[in-house]
């Protein structure tokens, strides 16, 4: 008898540089984009429930909230921006988990990408849809009667704030994504965590109209304070510094907090 050795030559994969995974990131981003061409519904599912809420809670709530809709736009306007945008982070956690229930991800997984590029991927590609329903809230509300008085400056720094903010909220959904089974329990949990952060904020209504003990939250509650500094910013009126450093310093904090633990996740499902 003879032994046969067999030598195995294995060369460890390349690293992925940094600008290859930056490309990488804005080709998956793409690819989740272009999906709405082939799904027009998307869009439709973008645009109409942003402006179902400017409509009901203007018309419907403003008599009763500041005597007149028109008065209530003035405030509730840039909180319902907000709310839409933290409700829109939802759809990326959805997506995420369809694509780990359809076994997109394993393929993308088995590609020489970045590790993070098809999660970067996704959540760029959503920043552009939240931008789309961003303007399209606060065209609709200057057609309403919303004054801008923050100009163009003040609506860009809204909108990069609340991007930012949005960015970082993102991957506390995408965890949600991550670790449920089935794309409707995303959905669950999503308004589980949502709803209550938005309602109980100054988004709406003041939060010296609140009971004591809700107040006392609603003064710490990181919507409030990006409520706050969005509609400081479109309308130029109110302290605007110090919601705007609280709310970087809160978009901070729950993205140093959330993408470690996305990435354990996304690696033990490897």
């Amino acid at each position: 008898m003879s032994t046969v050795t067999v030598t195995v030559d294995v060369t460890p994969a390349a690293k992925i540089r940094p600008w290859d995974g930056l490309q990488q990131t804005c080709t998956l981003a793409w690819r989740n984009l272009v999906q709405i061409k082939h799904n027009p519904m998307e869009l439709m599912d973008l645009s109409v429930q942003p402006i179902m809420f400017v409509l009901l809670f203007t018309y419907v709530f403003g008599g009763q909230m500041a005597g007149s809709p028109d008065a209530y736009l003035q405030y509730a306007l840039p909180g319902i921006i907000v709310q839409n945008a933290l409700f829109a982070t939802m759809n990326t956690a959805m997506g995420l988990n369809i694509d780990l229930t359809k076994g997109v991800l394993d393929r993308l997984r088995s590609l020489p990408i970045a590790r993070s590029a098809p999660l970067m991927g996704r959540v760029v590609a959503d920043l552009g849809k939240q931008l789309w329903s961003l303007l399209l809230m606060l065209g609709l509300g200057m057609l309403m009667g919303f004054d801008v008085d923050g100009g163009v400056p003040g609506v860009l720094g809204a909108a990069g704030l609340l991007l930012a903010f949005a960015v970082a909220m993102s991957w506390m959904t995408l965890l949600i994504g991550m670790l449920v089974s089935e794309p409707e329990k995303v959905m669950t949990f999503g308004f589980v965590l949502v709803m209550p952060l938005t309602f109980t904020s100054s988004a709406f209504v003041r939060a010296d109209t609140m009971p004591g003990w809700l107040r006392a939250w609603a003064d710490v509650n990181p919507v409030t304070r990006l409520a706050d500094a969005v509609r400081g910013l479109m309308t130029g009126s109110g302290a605007v510094a110090g919601p705007v450093m609280w709310s970087l310093l809160w978009a901070a904090g729950i993205a140093v907090v959330f993408v470690p633990l996305v990435m354990r996740a996304y690696r033990a499902r490897s």
